[in-house]
């Protein structure tokens, strides 16, 4: 089993099943042992070791047939913000903050826009960057990739989270994937900002910040996309545009 930045390979222990996940060194998974540390299973896979420097955990097998797209989407929000709300602990030492990210955004994104040849709204960026510059992030232990896929179906708990790619700081940060997942789903950007409210109320998040961070993080996938990927950037600016005009 793979994805993009790993390969998977079911083993067994002395004891149990688990598998075995390689990854290729990047700076995303580099603090991916740790916060499954701090979790210590609780809401997340269960790390049963780990070589650091390699990129090499073993892991508690899962159900990978069973993660939450299969489960309807009302549901699918519940439980997610759930998980989102239980692994927002006090952060360790990490590779990467929220704070700093802020801050290179202030640059990056005017740069990459006028790289691309202005083809955002110049508003859309405006507004990024000031909120960007009005951001004052909590530590808390934010995982940026957690979606409906990166769900799965566990024995110790009905649901745990895998592959969390962690930084320090807000929580709401982490919504976005909750959106772009099941996005054929919406109907128009009513649907989007309901979602949106679903899971910062589930989750516990403070609503604007939730709004603001998401919309941040669309107006960056946007600009991501539009070289390589034409329906994932009109997907994020779909995101980015309901959450603007509200």
């Amino acid at each position: 089993m793979h994805g993009y930045s790993g390969l998977v390979v079911p083993v067994r222990t002395a004891d149990r099943p688990a598998v075995l996940k390689l990854s290729w060194p990047h700076i995303e998974a580099r603090d991916e042992a740790v916060a499954l540390s701090i979790w210590r299973g609780a809401g997340a896979v269960e790390l049963l070791d780990h070589d650091e420097e390699q990129f090499v955990l073993l892991l508690e097998r899962l159900d990978a047939d069973r993660d939450l797209t299969c489960e309807p989407i009302d549901d699918a929000v519940t439980i997610a913000g759930g998980l989102l709300r239980r692994l927002a602990v006090p952060a360790p030492r990490l590779h990467r903050s929220l704070a700093e990210q802020a801050e290179r955004w202030c640059t990056e994104l005017p740069a990459e826009w006028a790289r691309l040849g202005n083809v955002v709204p110049a508003g859309m960026i405006d507004r990024a960057v000031g909120l960007c510059r009005d951001m004052r992030p909590a530590a808390l232990l934010v995982n940026e990739d957690l979606h409906y896929l990166n769900v799965l179906r566990g024995t110790r708990e009905p649901w745990l989270v895998i592959d969390p790619k962690v930084l320090a700081g807000d929580p709401e940060f982490g919504v976005i994937p909750l959106l772009r997942n099941r996005f054929q789903e919406f109907d128009g950007p009513a649907s989007i900002r309901r979602r949106l409210e679903a899971v910062a109320d589930v989750a516990e998040l403070n609503l604007e910040l939730t709004m603001a961070w998401t919309f941040i993080r669309a107006v960056d996938d946007w600009l991501y996309f539009l070289p390589e990927s034409s329906r994932d950037a009109a997907m994020a600016a779909e995101i980015a545009t309901a959450l603007l005009r509200r």
